[in-house]
């Protein structure tokens, strides 16, 4: 079946769902508690090991196999305009981020900020200075962000658009 990367997740994130709801149904109802003197089976959970391990086998089958779609389709298909596997923009992606967010912290500095005072009666003020040109990093994060902006909305298109055989 043809799933777009977009709804391969989806189906994934469903799959993940249903296997650990019925891990929690399993734990719920695997053993219970009688008291002495009332019927266990009057409050026996329905529980069938057998089926629960057969559900189990066919969910984490059906996991691996999309996993793994996905996966190839990472791996093989390249994100136009900028010549990369949509693995490695799944890799860029967050290097972005996180180099716009350091950007972001050193394009609002002010060039010269009072740090603390300290001595007889607060008399000595140490200074904080910015090594860098404030202007170079403002530049810096707006390349960042829109080079992010870009990687994002490329990858958006792919996920959308492009599809997956899946058995």
């Amino acid at each position: 079946m043809k799933y777009t990367s977009a709804e391969a997740a989806k189906y994934l994130r469903k799959l993940n769902e249903d296997y650990t709801s019925l891990i929690s149904n399993e734990e719920a109802s695997k053993e219970f508690l009688a008291s002495l003197g009332e019927d266990p089976e009057a409050v026996r959970p329905e529980y069938s090991f057998s089926d629960t391990q057969k559900s189990l086998d066919i969910l984490e089958e059906k996991i691996r196999k999309v996993k793994h779609a996905i996966n190839i389709f990472n791996t093989t298909h390249t994100v136009p305009d900028f010549g990369i596997t949509i693995d490695e923009m799944l890799v860029l992606i967050p290097q972005l981020t996180k180099r716009k967010n350091k950007l972001y912290e050193m394009k609002s500095l002010l060039p010269k900020s009072r740090a603390e005072a300290y001595g007889k009666n607060g008399n000595i003020i140490d200074y904080r200075y910015a090594n860098y040109s404030i202007s170079e990093a403002k530049a810096e994060y707006e390349k960042i962000s829109d080079l992010l902006s870009r990687a994002q909305t490329a990858l958006d298109v792919i996920n959308n658009t492009e599809t997956i055989e899946i058995e």
